[in-house]
């Protein structure tokens, strides 16, 4: 062998390791878009952070994470998106309702996308279908918007003589009329009426519950809204301030002396989307990953909150709740 072919040789056979060396210190990158705060959202990271070990990512080591954070002014989303794509990222995670996804959509037809938000995400055009989503959008609902109704049942039990319930909403939020309208129809059919009183920012929240005690409500229904979630703390004292029994769509509202919630742990569905994360960095398409839904909804009761505002809660109700708060 020429002294040329040997040099060559052993030149080339010394560059493959740099080059794999280079290749596995290239961490993937996950965009993670949400139309809230940083400070609302923080309890949201953790289980997601749990997800992605399991999946075996862990952000720092073999994975970076591009967070975009609308403070709730929605209209920015669409522009965070975007900017992640240019990044570029291997996938978008969009959470903070079906607006983070909307926008995420809209900025790429390429990028996978991975969801969790309380809507059906056909009714939107993420997906084809549940089973087979098609495209490069899948992920996890909670399917909230569709519990309004038997949250007024709820409501109604542990507050029999109620004629009129409130329902606050963020008119921002593409679900606020046409759950709007579904939780009126269902209220209508019972012979209650269900006044809708909008919030579209923390600044009109104090409005919002002097309405609600204007109107002369019995109850109230909180909407399932990323500004909402935001705000749980101002939420629940106001609730507390009104003496206005409420019904909220998590059970972190309970723990912090809300009187019920009924829905899904959001915790379970930030972990479960985390694995399709993982699965689609490993080489998985979206297209071929079913929409993920619960299993299971619960049903949590603050007794204390109960004592406080002079309700007698049923021992049927009592006994249907899957966690109580004393």
């Amino acid at each position: 062998m020429k002294r040329r072919t040997i040099i060559m040789l052993f030149g080339g056979a010394a560059a493959w390791p740099i080059v794999a060396r280079g290749q596995r210190a290239a961490m993937p990158v996950v965009g993670f878009l949400a139309s809230a705060s940083s400070d609302g959202y923080a309890w949201a990271l953790p289980p997601l952070r749990e997800g992605l070990a399991a999946a075996g990512y862990v952000e720092g080591r073999n994975l970076t994470i591009e967070y975009r954070w609308a403070d709730e002014q929605y209209e920015r989303l669409h522009a965070l998106a975007a900017d992640l794509v240019r990044h570029p990222v291997a996938v978008i995670f969009a959470t903070g309702g079906v607006v983070s996804a909307v926008a995420a959509k809209s900025a790429t037809t390429t990028v996978p996308i991975v969801f969790v938000h309380g809507s059906d995400p056909i009714q939107y055009g993420l997906v084809a279908s549940f089973n087979r989503p098609g495209g490069n959008v899948t992920g996890f609902t909670f399917h909230n918007s569709a519990l309004g109704p038997k949250r007024i049942g709820l409501l109604r039990d542990v507050v029999p003589n109620a004629k009129v319930i409130a329902l606050l909403v963020n008119p921002n939020n593409p679900n606020a009329v046409p759950d709007s309208k579904e939780m009126q129809d269902a209220g209508r059919s019972i012979d209650l009426k269900i006044e809708v009183v909008h919030a579209g920012n923390d600044r009109e929240l104090d409005g919002a519950f002097a309405k609600i005690a204007q109107l002369g409500a019995h109850a109230l229904i909180v909407h399932i809204d990323p500004l909402f979630v935001d705000k749980d703390k101002q939420i629940v004292a106001l609730a507390a301030q009104y003496a206005v029994p409420t019904i909220y769509p998590t059970p972190k509202y309970v723990s912090l002396g809300g009187l019920i919630s009924y829905g899904t742990n959001p915790v379970d569905g930030y972990r479960l989307a985390a694995g399709y994360i993982g699965r689609i960095l490993k080489g998985e398409k979206p297209a071929d990953l079913p929409v993920l839904q619960p299993t299971k909804f619960d049903l949590v009761l603050n007794l204390k909150t109960a004592k406080s505002l002079g309700l007698k809660i049923p021992e049927s109700f009592i006994l249907l709740a899957d966690e109580l708060i004393e």
